[in-house]
């Protein structure tokens, strides 16, 4: 049988719907686009205290400065001693699906700290992080597993669902989403105060996606336009676009001074996966739902669904390789409504000839390319970030998600950046100021990224071709 086509209608919310309990968490909007419906579920209900306990109790320095059980390593004692399985009460309020996700963020907090526990431990210690524990014990694999279905996530810890877009509270309601207002729920290290890096490291992740309901309105005005033949109308949306996503690049750009490049090993550690890791050579397995091990993909910003969106609306071209198969699978870690609405946008993009059209006219034509810059500017800091945040400071081959440190992320840079040289170089270079400024950054940001990918892959014997 044949796979069904993705469907060129989408219902994108204007209303979110924040006090219905029945539909999912994450549901893309014009207004909080991809961040969730409302602000997230902070407070699990009484039956979940023991629960809360260890959660509060399990930071390296916990809400009140004293040290937590990460810090002395005894989490993995104190869960097995304490926690109940909850499964069952977990069906009591199976049709809350925001609290389902709620409940699928605290298990994957715990599930993570219990796994790396002892990785965290030889990191203190300057070794290597070796083995994580293999088994998840069926106290926290039931349960883990029950809501992940119920809320429509993989039994591991997420971006979206669970670290970052569903791991925040604003401390004063009335004041919104101003960064300054926001906390996290849960955290692994120094996360619950908001001055910590790993508090930055979150919390400007979300503060990107608060910016990214424009974006979604830009993507869907775009498209319409298109299937009309408005090119006014077209023009307006790809504007939109652009300007949403120059907006998401700025607050990126901010990461610099919330999280420091030398605090983020200390906390990475947890929030590495499974899969590809050598922590986890075999898999692990989870008591009491598999005998045979499972192995999942750990947190990733590449996990965020704005910049896969602007691939799918713009028509980005990947090359055929291994790494552009790592960032197919990325994609299935996300929000059920979110995957729907990237491959919506992905095939009724390709079903109007979105980029063709855009390319008919020098106006649309220029703000095709400049739409295709902010992507380059996006994972261009990215690969920024991965440099001074990870590649000077660890040995350690592979990114969070499983992905070649090195390699993975060059990959989808340099497949943009072709994209801008094709559309500059088909235009005669004709496509005004702004976009000539642009081209003669990208020109030398090409070579600059040649010179570092070779340098890091000398250095780290990575042969690219086999990667």
């Amino acid at each position: 049988m044949g796979s069904i086509a993705p469907s060129l209608n989408f219902n994108v919310l204007r209303d979110t719907k924040p006090d219905d309990t029945t539909l999912p968490a994450f549901m893309v909007s014009t207004t909080r686009g991809f961040l969730p419906r409302q602000e997230p579920v902070i407070r699990l209900p009484a039956e979940f205290e023991v629960l809360e306990s260890i959660l509060a109790r399990m930071p390296i320095k916990t809400l009140n400065g004293t040290p937590g059980l990460l810090a002395t390593a005894t989490l993995g004692e104190t869960v097995l001693k304490e926690l109940p399985d909850l499964t069952s009460t977990i069906d009591k309020y199976k049709n809350n699906l925001p609290l389902m996700n709620a409940l699928y963020r605290d298990y994957s907090f715990l599930a993570s700290a219990y796994l790396l526990e002892p990785c965290h431990e030889r990191f203190k210690k300057g070794e290597s992080y070796g083995l994580g524990r293999q088994t998840l014990p069926a106290v926290i694999a039931l349960p883990i597993s029950r809501c992940a279905e119920l809320a429509g996530f993989k039994p591991f810890m997420e971006y979206a669902g669970s670290y970052a877009l569903f791991n925040y509270r604003l401390e004063d309601p009335k004041r919104g989403l101003e960064y300054d207002n926001l906390r996290l729920i849960r955290a692994f290290e120094h996360g619950l105060d908001p001055k910590s890096s790993e508090a930055g490291f979150v919390l400007v992740h979300v503060d990107m996606v608060q910016n990214s309901g424009p974006l979604v309105d830009g993507v869907v005005s775009a498209l319409d336009a298109c299937e009309q033949n408005d090119r006014e109308a077209f023009d307006i949306g790809m504007e939109k676009v652009v300007t949403s996503m120059t907006k998401v690049n700025k607050v990126m750009d901010g990461m610099w001074g919330k999280s420091k490049p030398g605090d983020y090993t200390s906390f990475r550690t947890f929030i590495f996966g499974i899969t590809s890791q050598s922590m986890f050579p075999h898999g692990v397995v989870y008591e009491g739902v598999s005998d045979e091990p499972m192995s999942f993909r750990g947190e990733s910003g590449a996990n965020d669904s704005m910049i896969p969106l602007c691939d799918n609306l713009l028509q980005i071209t990947m090359p055929d390789t291994p790494l552009t198969t790592i960032l197919q699978d990325f994609r299935s870690y996300r929000p059920g409504n979110h995957r729907e609405f990237l491959e919506y946008v992905k095939a009724r993009s390709a079903h109007l000839s979105l980029k063709s059209y855009a390319l008919q006219e020098p106006s649309s034509a220029a703000l095709y390319l400049l739409a295709l810059n902010q992507v380059r500017d996006f994972r261009w800091r990215h690969w920024c970030f991965t440099r001074e945040y990870i590649l000077k400071k660890t040995s350690h081959p592979t990114a969070t998600g499983g992905s070649p440190i090195v390699t993975w992320l060059p990959n989808q840079l340099q497949a943009v950046m072709q994209a801008m040289v094709d559309v500059w170089e088909g235009s005669n270079k004709r496509l005004g100021k702004a976009c000539e400024e642009v081209m003669d950054l990208l020109y030398v940001q090409r070579e600059t990224l040649r010179k570092e990918v070779e340098k890091y892959c000398q250095e780290r014997k990575v042969d690219p071709s086999k990667v």
